[in-house]
C-alpha cells in the first residue's frame, strides 16, 4: 500500500502542477540547476499559518543554494483576510491565495502543502484558535504533513512561546509543529495514516527568529545568538542572473490579493534561525550538519551519484542531450532502489531532466476548456523530439480509456508529429472544484475525509495521458495533463486548465436580497449550460412564509457555454424574516443545484469553482432617509450593491471626479475599505471632501489599516487609528450614547441590532481622537480592555464626519439585517430636524 501511495503520489505531483502559463521548458542553465539539486537528497519544511507568512529568501535560499527539497506548510489558505484586488472574500479568496502561493512557488523553487484548518479572521490567542480549529484534527494534519514530506529540517516562521502577543493563528502553527515534531515517529499516534505511509523524525527544529520578534534592531543585535545559525540570503546566482533577494521578492509579490506587491531587493542580508529540538549541531555553520545529502544516504545511491556528479561537473551548456546516455543509466539504476521515498521523488526529477535534455515537447490540448460527464471532447497531440536521440513513441494511454493505444513510432529530429483523439468523459468524474469546498465547512476546519487529499494544493486533474517512449532503449512514460491552448488577437498564445463542470449550473443575481417593506421582487435565475441541447426546468426552494411564482419555469439552451435567465417573483411575508433561497434545475430528471463560479486573474491560473446555489432573503423592517449616494470604491467590497439592494441609488464616483460640483449633489459620500491605504488620488482629493462635510454634507469612512495612509489629515480633528480590533462576532456591544442621533434615526439601534453578525465586529479601530469626536458604541474582546473607537461621530462645520471600523464589508454578504439598519442612520446622519447632531 505504501509503494502505491508514493507512485500515486508521483502522478498527483504530475498533474497537479498543471498551470495556466505556458507550460515550463527548460533552458540549458535551468537543466544544470535542476542536476544539482537532483544530487541533494535532503528536504526542508517551513511551517506558518497563512498565505504571505512564508519568509520566501529563506524558502528561496534552501531551495536555490542549498538546493535542498523545500516545501511551505500553510495551516490554512487565508480565507479569512481582506481582497485588495476584487470583491471575492472567504472561500473564494481562499481559492485565490491557493493559487498565489503555488504561484510564489513556482518562482522560489520550493514545494506548498496545507492542512484542513479554515482561516477564520484575526484570533488574539492560541486557545481561542485551537479551539475553533479542532487542534487534533490540524495536529494530525501536520503529522501527515511531515510523515509524507519527511523533512530532515523543520523550520517554524513564529515563535511557540508568544501566546497571547500576536495572531493567535501564528502561534498556533509553532505550537503544533513543536508537538507533531515528537508525534510524528510515533506509531501509535493517528495510526490509520501508516496504511498509506510511514513515521518519520525529523533530525532539528528552528525558529526563524529576526529584530521585529525582539522588538528592535539594537535589542537583536545584543541579544545571544550561540544557539542561532545564520546566513547570507542575498547570494548572487549567476545562472539566474539575480540574487536570492531578488528571487525572493518577486516570490512575495505573487500575494497580490494582499498587496506585497514590492520593489526587488540585492545585495547582502542575513537571516537568522534559532536552535529549538532535535540532534545538536555538530557545525554551527551548516543546517545540515550530521546528516548525510548525497547519494550515499541510500542503499544503491552511490553508482547514481557517481553518474550525476560526473554530468554535474562537466555539464554541457550547449548540447545537453549528450548526457542521455548517463542519464538513462542513472534511471534504470534508480528503479532498482529500495528507499521508495527518494525513489519517487529522484524519479520525477529525473524522468523531467530527461525529458528536458531530449528536447522532448510534449502536449495534449481540448478543443474546448471544459466538457461535462458522458459528453466527447476533441482533443489535439503533439510529440516533438528536438534533439538527435533515438526516441520512439511505443504508445499513448489517455486516462478515461481502459487500453493505450499502440503507435510504435520512430521520432525523427524536430519532426511534429499530431494526433487526433476523441475521448467521452466518464459519467462518473469528479467536478473540476476545490477538493476542500465539495463538504460543507464549520467555522475552523474544511471537512475533507479522503486521506489521499488532505494536504495537497489542488484537485488532482481526472483527464491526462501518459505518452509510453523508448528513450535510447530505455522505457519511460511522461504523464501530461490534458490543458486547453487557445489564442487572443490582443494577447497571444494562452493556456488555461481543461476541466470537468456539471450538464448545468444556476446562479442568482445577488449573494442576499433586501426586502425593505412587503412589497415582491423579482428574482433572476440565471442557467448555464455545459453541454449542448438542454432542456429542463428550474424551480425555486425557498422558506416557510414567503410567496414564489410561477412553481417552475422550461428552460432551453440549444449549445454549451450559453447562458438563458428566467425571472420568478418573490413576496416577502409581513414581518421581518429571513431565510434561504436555492435555484433547482431540473434535466433529464436530475437536480442540479451548484452554481459555477470563474476566477480569472492573470497572475494565476484560471479557476472554476462549484459551490451552493444559494442566496440569502431578508425581509428588513428598515427606514431610510436621502436616496442619492456617492461611493468612492476601495479595496473591493460589495457596499455599493448592497446599499442599492434597500434601495439607494449608488453613484460611483471615480478618483479624479471628486470635485466640489460633483458631491454637492449627494445625500451622503461613502469612502470604501482601505481606500486612503490604496487610493494615491485621495492625497490630492480629501480637501474637497472635507469642504464637502464643511458644507452641509455627510461623509461616512470605512475601516483602513493603521500603516501606510496616503493622506496627511484623514478626519478634519486629530484622529489615530490603531491595530484595535473586536475578533469575536458575538462579542458584547455597549451603547455608549443610547439618545445619539444617529442611533434614532431613522431606526431605532438596539442591541438585537447586533445578533448574527459574521467573522469580527471590526478592526483598525481609531484609538485616540480629538474632543470633537463622540464615541456611539464599545467592544472588546474576553479579557481585554474596552474598545471605544469602532463608530465616532463629529460635527465639522454644517456637516457630518463619520468614522466607522465595524465590518459591514462582512455583514452586507451574510444579510446581516441590524448592519444594514446601522448604515441606514449613518447616511441619515443630520437628517432629522428634531434630532439634529450638535458639536
Amino acid at each position: 500500500m505504501y509503494q502505491f501511495r508514493l507512485c500515486l503520489l508521483l502522478v498527483f505531483s504530475t498533474i497537479v502542477s498543471l498551470q495556466a502559463q505556458q507550460p515550463k521548458t527548460y533552458a540549458s542553465s535551468e537543466i544544470y540547476e535542476a542536476v544539482q539539486k537532483l544530487n541533494v537528497l535532503g528536504s526542508v519544511l517551513y511551517i506558518a499559518a497563512h498565505p504571505d507568512d512564508e519568509n520566501t529568501r529563506l524558502i528561496s535560499y534552501m531551495s536555490n543554494e542549498v538546493k535542498a527539497r523545500t516545501a511551505y506548510l500553510s495551516l490554512t489558505r487565508g480565507d479569512g483576510g481582506q481582497n485588495l484586488i476584487g470583491p471575492e472574500i472567504r472561500e473564494l479568496l481562499g481559492v485565490i491565495r491557493t493559487q498565489e502561493l503555488l504561484a510564489a512557488r513556482r518562482v522560489d523553487g520550493g514545494e506548498q502543502r496545507f492542512t484542513r484548518a479554515n482561516d477564520f479572521g484575526y484570533s488574539k490567542h492560541p486557545d481561542e484558535t485551537l479551539e475553533i480549529w479542532n487542534k487534533d484534527e490540524v495536529l494530525s494534519d501536520v503529522v501527515w504533513a511531515i510523515r509524507e514530506f519527511k523533512p530532515d529540517i523543520i523550520i517554524n516562521r513564529f515563535d511557540h512561546r508568544t501566546a497571547g502577543r500576536t495572531h493567535g493563528h501564528h502561534t498556533s502553527s509553532a505550537m503544533l509543529s513543536m508537538e507533531a515534531f515528537d508525534l510524528a515517529n510515533d506509531a501509535t499516534k493517528y495510526p490509520s495514516q501508516l496504511t498509506l505511509t510511514e513515521t518519520w523524525q525529523p533530525t532539528r527544529l528552528f525558529f526563524n527568529t529576526s529584530w521585529w520578534f525582539y522588538g528592535s534592531q539594537e535589542k537583536f543585535e545584543a541579544a545571544d545568538k550561540s544557539n542561532m545559525l545564520n546566513f547570507d540570503i542575498g547570494v548572487y546566482y549567476p545562472t539566474k542572473g539575480m540574487s536570492n533577494n531578488e528571487l525572493a521578492s518577486l516570490a512575495s509579490s505573487q500575494h497580490l490579493c494582499q498587496g506585497f506587491g514590492r520593489l526587488s531587493q540585492r545585495g547582502s542580508q542575513q537571516e537568522y534561525i534559532e536552535y529549538l529540538k532535535g540532534e545538536p549541531l555538530e557545525n554551527n555553520d551548516d543546517v545540515f550538519s550530521g546528516i548525510d545529502t548525497s547519494w550515499n544516504r541510500i542503499e544503491g545511491g552511490a553508482a547514481i551519484g557517481n553518474i550525476m556528479t560526473a554530468i554535474e561537473n562537466n555539464f554541457n551548456f550547449v548540447n545537453p542531450s549528450m548526457h542521455l546516455p548517463q542519464l538513462l543509466e542513472a534511471y534504470k539504476l534508480l528503479q532498482n532502489v529500495k528507499n521508495e521515498h527518494w525513489k519517487t521523488i529522484k524519479t520525477k526529477e529525473l524522468k523531467t531532466i530527461i525529458e528536458a535534455c531530449a528536447g522532448l515537447y510534449l502536449e495534449v490540448s481540448a478543443q474546448n476548456p471544459h466538457a461535462a460527464p458522458n459528453t466527447d471532447v476533441g482533443l489535439k497531440m503533439e510529440v516533438l523530439n528536438r534533439s538527435k536521440a533515438n526516441i520512439t513513441l511505443d504508445s499513448y494511454k489517455l486516462s478515461t480509456l481502459q487500453n493505450g493505444i499502440s503507435k510504435q513510432m520512430a521520432l525523427p529530429a524536430n519532426q511534429r508529429l499530431n494526433f487526433d483523439e476523441n475521448i467521452n468523459i466518464p459519467n462518473n468524474s469528479n467536478y473540476t472544484t476545490p477538493y476542500w469546498l465539495n463538504t460543507q465547512s464549520t467555522l475552523g476546519m474544511y471537512s475533507v475525509t479522503d486521506q489521499n487529499l488532505i494536504g495537497l494544493p489542488e484537485t488532482p486533474r481526472a483527464v491526462f495521458v501518459d505518452f509510453n517512449l523508448m528513450i535510447e532503449g530505455t522505457p519511460i512514460t511522461i504523464t501530461k495533463p490534458v490543458i486547453h491552448r487557445y489564442s487572443k488577437p490582443d494577447k497571444g498564445e494562452l493556456y488555461r486548465p481543461f476541466e470537468i463542470i456539471p450538464v448545468v449550473s444556476a446562479s442568482l443575481s445577488n449573494e442576499v436580497y433586501i426586502f425593505d417593506n412587503d412589497q415582491q421582487k423579482e428574482i433572476e435565475v440565471i442557467v448555464r449550460a455545459g453541454k449542448n441541447n438542454i432542456d429542463g426546468f428550474v424551480q425555486m426552494a425557498y422558506p416557510d412564509g414567503w410567496t414564489v411564482f410561477p412553481d417552475k419555469q422550461n428552460v432551453s439552451i440549444t449549445n454549451k457555454g450559453d447562458i438563458q435567465k428566467v425571472i420568478f417573483t418573490m413576496i416577502p411575508p409581513k414581518n421581518q424574516n429571513e431565510g434561504l433561497i436555492t435555484p433547482m434545475v431540473n434535466v433529464d430528471g436530475e437536480f442540479y443545484t451548484d452554481e459555477l463560479i470563474e476566477i480569472d486573474y492573470e497572475h494565476i491560473p484560471f479557476q472554476t469553482v462549484l459551490i451552493p446555489s444559494e442566496s440569502k432573503v431578508v425581509r428588513l423592517n428598515i427606514k431610510k432617509a436621502g436616496t442619492n449616494i456617492g461611493y468612492i470604491e476601495g479595496a473591493g467590497d460589495v457596499v455599493p450593491e448592497s446599499l442599492r439592494q434597500i434601495g439607494y441609488n449608488v453613484t460611483i464616483i471615480p478618483p479624479e471626479d471628486i470635485s466640489p460640483e460633483n458631491l454637492s449633489n449627494f445625500d451622503a459620500i461613502v469612502v470604501g475599505i482601505r481606500a486612503y491605504n490604496i487610493v494615491e488620488a485621495l492625497k490630492f482629493k480629501q480637501k474637497y471632501l472635507l469642504d464637502y462635510v464643511k458644507e452641509g454634507g455627510n461623509l461616512v469612512i470605512q475601516y483602513n489599516t493603521s500603516r501606510g495612509i496616503k493622506v496627511d489629515n484623514l478626519a478634519p480633528y486629530d484622529l489615530k487609528l490603531s491595530r484595535d480590533r473586536v475578533t469575536d462576532e458575538n462579542a458584547l456591544i455597549r451603547i455608549l450614547e443610547p439618545n445619539h442621533p444617529i442611533l434614532n434615526f431613522p431606526n431605532k439601534i438596539g442591541i438585537q441590532d447586533f445578533e448574527g453578525w459574521v467573522q469580527e465586529r471590526g478592526l483598525y479601530f481609531p484609538n485616540e481622537w480629538a474632543d470633537e469626536f463622540t464615541p456611539l458604541l464599545a467592544s472588546n474582546d474576553k479579557g481585554e480592555s474596552s474598545k471605544e473607537g469602532a463608530l465616532l461621530v463629529a460635527k465639522y462645520g454644517k456637516g457630518n464626519y463619520i468614522y466607522t471600523g465595524l465590518s459591514f464589508f462582512r455583514e452586507f454578504p451574510a444579510g446581516v439585517s441590524g448592519a444594514f439598519r446601522l448604515f441606514a442612520n449613518l447616511l441619515a446622519a443630520g437628517k432629522d430636524d428634531k434630532m439634529p447632531l450638535k458639536n
